[in-house]
């Protein structure tokens, strides 16, 4: 049995997330949890006639309910951004919910997969590293960061300006973490078409900071949902490809915990840092090797430097928020 738990189901992103995962035949049990709502997207979701069992689990007591037995738990739970606010101003609400459930799942779940969707993304991943490594149950190829967005909206917006550049199949290499300047997509590496240099300027602005389009667009009612919840799927999808079905050569962009991970060894001596976002193939454990950094143009390494010291200062607010904020007993 393949059980898939979405902590936070009942939200803008954790319901369309539940939908598209309804219609995996890779997953037998869909859980739903969220403080409120679950039951009633559940009983929606129970409707479609795919082969998965759909369950609803509402309020901290359904918690250990949800998450036993989980095979991969994929956490969108949080507040959305609104106007105005930057992924930073998020941390000071997500922080403590993605700690909480981090307990849980070390308690209850502890060999899952953790797929981290909340943000800001640079910072949750090491919550839950860090929680996981103070229960004495962190393995590094199961906690993801998932950044899948950063490389859809490349795909997406090349082809805006690039018609033959055809976006469903062809994927784009993004590194760094998940948020304004610490996206770094690596443009100069597309084969397919060329650019000017005044468009790989514009292209990588607007790839960096196409969630403020969103959230600008929606006038204070939302946050990039929708399309979140796609590429949430689309990575969830991949690594039960590869971890239940043993499918191989799937590469996904993802912020991890670079030590500990098999090919991670020449990112962290490049760029310092526990965590980072990279090209990854996964395997029956997670993650089954992390590639190098491709060959970066000038300005690109340019840009990763940026990253790399916008990086520091978001993962040690991650540890630290760990270290100095008790969790709740869940």
């Amino acid at each position: 049995m393949v059980k898939v738990v979405v902590c936070g189901a009942a939200g803008g992103i954790g319901q369309p997330l539940s939908l598209l995962l309804k219609q995996s035949d890779l997953i037998s049990h869909l859980a739903l949890y969220d403080i409120v709502n679950a039951a009633g997207v559940a009983a929606d979701l129970s409707h479609i006639n795919t082969a998965s069992k759909v369950t609803g689990h509402v309020g901290k007591d359904a918690l250990a309910e949800a998450l036993s037995g989980a095979h991969t738990v994929v956490i969108p739970a949080g507040v959305p951004r609104k106007p105005g606010m930057t992924r930073d101003d998020l941390f000071k609400v997500n922080a403590g919910i993605v700690r909480d459930l981090a307990e849980a799942c070390a308690k209850h779940c502890p060999k899952a997969f953790i797929l981290v969707i909340s943000n800001p993304v640079n910072s949750t991943v090491p919550i839950v590293c860090e929680v996981f490594k103070k229960a004495g149950v962190f393995d590094p190829r199961k906690v993801f960061g998932v950044t899948t967005l950063d490389v859809v909206r490349s795909s997406t917006f090349v082809n805006h300006i690039k018609p033959q550049f055809e976006p469903q199949s062809n994927r784009i290499t993004v590194v760094g973490g998940h948020s304004g300047a610490t996206i770094v997509p690596i443009l100069s590496q597309i084969k397919q078409v060329t650019f000017t240099p005044e468009e790989i300027k514009a292209l990588t602005h607007r790839i960096q900071f196409g969630g403020d389009e969103v959230v600008k667009a929606k006038d204070g009612a939302g946050s990039a949902t929708l399309s979140m919840a796609y590429a949430g799927a689309r990575f969830t999808t991949s690594l039960l490809e590869a971890s239940v079905r043993g499918k191989r050569g799937l590469v996904e962009s993802t912020y991890i915990h670079l030590k500990g991970n098999a090919g991670a060894e020449w990112n962290a001596r490049s760029t310092g840092l526990e965590y980072f976002a990279q090209d990854v193939e996964l395997g029956p454990e997670g993650v089954a090797n992390v590639l190098a950094l491709p060959d970066l143009s000038a300005e690109e390494k340019a840009l990763v430097k940026i990253a790399i010291g916008e990086l520091k200062g978001n993962i040690t607010k991650g540890v630290d928020f760990v270290i100095a904020v008790p969790a709740a007993k869940l």
